[in-house]
C-alpha cells in the first residue's frame, strides 16, 4: 500500500520487523487471535507506526501472506541456474524442493493461509498462484529443455512436473499437513527425492 504522502514514510527495517513478528503471531494466534498492539511492541516500533505503515489488520495480514510467497521465491531461485545431466538435474530441483515442504514453518504458513482463505480469497489464490508458477513453472521449463535435447521423452510437461513434485509433496507436506505434524515420512527428505527422480527417469528416460 502507498504511504499517505502527509505520513512520514519508514525505513525497509521497520516494515521488515514488523512483518516478521506479524507473521509469528497469525501463524501462532491465527488472524482473529493476533493483535495489532503486541505485534508493534514486539517489532519495536510504536502502535501508531505499526498503523502509519499498515491501515490495519487485514491490510498487515495481506502483507504477511505476499511477504512469505516473496520469501519461498527466494528460497527456489538458485534451482533455477542448476545444469548438467537430466538425473542431476532434476535431483537438485527434487532436493531443494523435498527439504523446502518437509519444513515445519512453511507448513505453518500454508496452514494459515487455507484456514483464512474464506475470509481472504484473493489473498490466498494469489499466494498459490504464486506457488504453482515459483516451483511448477521451473519444473516445467527445465522438463522442456530437456525433453528438446533428448534427454527425456516428456510430451505434457504439465502432468510430468505434476507427477514428480507429487511423489515428493504426499510424505514430506501433506501428509504432516493433515495430521497436525502427528505422522511424518520415516525416510529424509534426500531419500524421498533419490526415489522419486529414479521413478520418474523410469517413466520419462528417453
Amino acid at each position: 500500500m502507498q504511504v499517505p504522502a502527509d505520513q512520514p514514510r519508514f525505513s525497509d527495517p521497520k516494515r521488515a520487523a514488523i512483518l516478521k513478528h506479524a507473521r509469528r503471531a497469525f501463524v501462532r494466534d491465527g488472524f482473529a487471535g493476533a493483535k495489532m498492539e503486541p505485534i508493534a511492541r514486539e517489532a519495536g516500533v510504536s502502535t501508531a507506526t505499526l498503523y502509519a505503515v499498515f491501515e490495519g489488520k487485514a491490510e498487515l495480514f495481506a502483507a504477511v501472506i505476499e511477504d512469505a510467497a516473496d520469501d519461498f521465491q527466494r528460497l527456489m531461485g538458485h534451482v533455477r541456474s542448476a545444469g548438467g545431466p537430466a538425473p542431476e538435474r532434476l535431483t537438485h530441483f527434487a532436493t531443494a524442493y523435498a527439504r523446502f515442504m518437509s519444513d515445519p514453518f512453511i507448513r505453518s504458513v500454508f496452514r494459515l493461509v487455507m484456514a483464512e482463505r474464506p475470509r481472504f480469497r484473493d489473498v490466498a489464490m494469489r499466494f498459490f498462484d504464486r506457488g504453482k508458477s515459483d516451483f511448477g513453472g521451473v519444473l516445467m521449463q527445465a522438463l522442456r529443455e530437456m525433453d528438446e535435447t533428448g534427454e527425456l521423452r516428456v510430451s505434457h510437461p504439465s502432468w510430468a512436473a505434476g507427477q514428480l513434485m507429487g511423489m515428493i509433496e504426499h510424505p514430506v507436506f501433506f501428509m504432516p499437513l493433515v495430521t497436525g505434524d502427528e505422522v511424518r515420512a520415516v525416510r529424509d527428505p534426500e531419500e524421498i527425492a533419490a526415489d522419486a527422480v529414479e521413478t520418474f527417469m523410469a517413466r520419462y528416460g528417453a
